[in-house]
């Protein structure tokens, strides 16, 4: 990555240095679908020292494996495509149903003296719902349909693919939003001193879905979405 800088946009960051995407995470940055601002108004929104989070940026760029390393955003479009269905898309669909008992079980049993775990539950539903059916329309509508403009973009299939990256970018804000609001029910996913076993692997798993749905949700709006929105 090349001069970071208060004025560099976060989006642009992460998509130069994907392991800052974890810092940007348990800083509350918003790095996938309110990506596109500079790290100056990034910090500030969260009142953060942009200076510091600045130079703990630079801090991961410096220990970034070198050269060699292969980062899914300078993949070609079909490569990048299949990448992001095999890792996020086959990921939830595996996800949701392995821990959904664990959080059925930890809502029954504690959510009389811990009732935020029943807006963890609804929330768990929620993105359970929509992340499988927003996966599904992508894979057998619009990533084809993506894949066949970015090859031949013609004005007949811009007027066609424009909608649907409109309508995906605003269901990522919103499973964004639930997300969000997951971190802050659950004080950033920390369990109780005296949590179970269970409870405590709701809060772990939940945490790795965060991070991979951001990470996914990245991967689409600021590296594939942005490649149509060139040829358009």
């Amino acid at each position: 990555m090349s001069q970071l800088t208060l004025n560099s946009q976060v989006a642009d960051i992460v998509t130069g240095l994907p392991q800052s995407a974890d810092l940007f995470r348990k800083m509350r940055i918003d790095y996938c679908c309110g990506g596109k601002i500079s790290l100056l108004e990034a910090a500030e929104g969260q009142n953060l020292n942009p200076e510091e989070v600045l130079e703990k940026v630079k801090v991961i760029e410096q220990k970034r494996e070198s050269k060699g390393s292969v980062e899914p955003t300078n993949f070609g479009n079909k490569t990048l495509v299949a990448y992001i269905q095999e890792k996020y898309h086959d990921g939830l669909r595996e996800e949701f149903p392995l821990i959904a008992p664990y959080i059925t079980k930890v809502a029954k049993v504690h959510g009389g003296n811990h009732p935020h775990l029943l807006r963890v539950q609804e929330i768990f539903k929620m993105l359970r719902a929509e992340l499988l059916d927003h996966t599904s329309d992508e894979d057998e509508n619009v990533f084809p349909l993506i894949l066949e403009f970015l090859s031949n973009p013609t004005d007949a299939l811009k007027e066609q693919v424009q909608p649907h990256i409109d309508e995906l970018e605003s269901e990522h804000d919103n499973a964004g939003k639930l997300f969000y609001e997951l971190r802050e029910i659950t004080n950033d996913y920390t369990p109780p001193v005296d949590a179970c076993g269970t409870y405590r692997i709701v809060y772990a798993r939940l945490e790795e879905l965060e991070k991979d749905t951001f990470a996914h949700v990245h991967l689409e709006n600021n590296v594939l979405f942005d490649r149509v929105r060139a040829a358009l």
